[in-house]
């Protein structure tokens, strides 16, 4: 199992006066290794410091477009530079590495930075909405962007030897330091206010969706939740689907979600059912005598 995850429902009260922000915040993420486990195991060790800690963020009482822009230059930089730091990290070998996706929840802000083929997908009124670009050899802007600087694509392989075109670490494949190389670190960052029809958030690794596309695990969650409101049951139970449709890969995902879902239409609320009945003459003076005390 190379892949590792990390959950922070409340990050104001997680990090402190580092980053406390105004309004409720968490921050989720989730990591693919390969060629071992140390280089996915040292970005979520150290995401806090990386991702928060080395970076001065304004203090304001109200998220504006400054703060946001200043907000996604420090995620950009926090991928290149946890990059760096596995260049210098000893314990980790040179031919590790890992894709990351990040998705940082600031009130009905969500920003969401991915080097990789992790994938992010929000659910708005049941239709999948993808939040992040799969950074694989067969996307054609990463295939143009690896040959124009000397990579080549073999069976569906960056230098016929690994599956994504942007990863952290695998300093093996990448030329020294400050020179462009095919195999990058610099994420894709998206950014949208989410309004009341966004209902929830899937972040997971590859494993996921190598057997299910995007539109399928948002029905599959959204029905998962009309049951039992449990998002935690709902990414477990995209993890048992994903291994009943025979993954082959390392499983993860994480559901975040922004509103309760609507009661599932299957299992109407109960009505309270009012029975008729006639009575005699007989019986309809017998009640009158009672209700009038007779």
């Amino acid at each position: 199992m190379e892949d590792e995850h990390i959950r922070i429902d409340d990050l104001s009260s997680h990090l402190g006066s580092i980053f406390n922000p105004s309004i409720p915040s968490a921050f989720y993420a989730v990591f693919d290794g390969h060629g071992g486990v140390d280089a996915a195991a040292y970005i979520k060790s150290n995401a806090t410091r990386l991702f928060f800690e080395d970076f001065d963020f304004p203090q304001v009482s109200d998220i504006d477009a400054v703060f946001l822009k200043e907000l996604e230059d420090s995620h950009r930089k926090a991928f290149l530079l946890a990059d760096l730091a596995l260049a210098a990290e000893s314990s980790v070998n040179s031919s590790c590495g890992t894709t990351v996706l990040t998705a940082l929840v600031l009130g009905r802000h969500l920003l969401v930075a991915n080097a990789g083929d992790c994938r992010a997908v929000l659910c708005r009124k049941g239709t999948a909405v993808e939040m992040s670009q799969d950074h694989r050899p067969s996307y054609l802007p990463e295939r143009k962007r690896v040959e124009e600087l000397g990579g080549f694509i073999d069976d569906g392989y960056l230098n016929g030897y690994l599956s994504v075109t942007r990863a952290l670490g695998d300093w093996d494949m990448k030329f020294p330091l400050g020179s462009a190389s095919p195999l990058i670190a610099e994420p894709d960052v998206r950014q949208i206010v989410l309004s009341e029809d966004d209902e929830f958030l899937i972040i997971g690794c590859d494993g996921i969706w190598d057997v299910m596309s995007s539109q399928f695990a948002v029905s599959l969650v959204r029905r998962a939740l009309r049951r039992h409101d449990n998002p935690e049951e709902c990414a477990k139970e995209l993890v048992n689907e994903a291994s009943r449709l025979n993954s082959s890969d390392n499983l993860t995902a994480i559901v975040i979600c922004f509103s309760s879902p609507a009661r599932d239409e299957s299992c109407p609320p109960h009505r309270r059912r009012f029975r008729s009945c006639n009575l005699s003459e007989e019986a309809r003076n017998k009640l009158k005598s009672l209700l009038e005390g007779n």
